[in-house]
């Protein structure tokens, strides 16, 4: 992978600068997770805060993320 896995909420915006591509998104979907589990976060928390109403994303696109963070979660275990 040519970006490292972030360790921060700023290694995560710090990525905005960078062109999106598919190893920008499993980049930050892994600093996601790596994050919430440092904090102690389950699934389920991440889950539920995805989940949450949004403007940025709609009901679809949250449900799809959510299945998308779940698999990844899964991949780290």
């Amino acid at each position: 992978m040519n970006y490292p896995i972030p360790d921060s909420p700023q290694d995560i915006l710090a990525l905005q600068q960078k062109p999106v591509d598919e190893e920008l998104v499993a980049s930050a979907i892994a600093g996601v997770i790596k994050i919430v589990r440092s904090q102690g976060k389950s699934l389920e928390d991440l889950t539920a805060q995805v989940l949450e109403d949004d403007p940025l994303l709609d009901r679809q696109q949250r449900r799809w993320l959510s299945q998308l963070l779940a698999q990844a979660w899964e991949s780290f275990t």
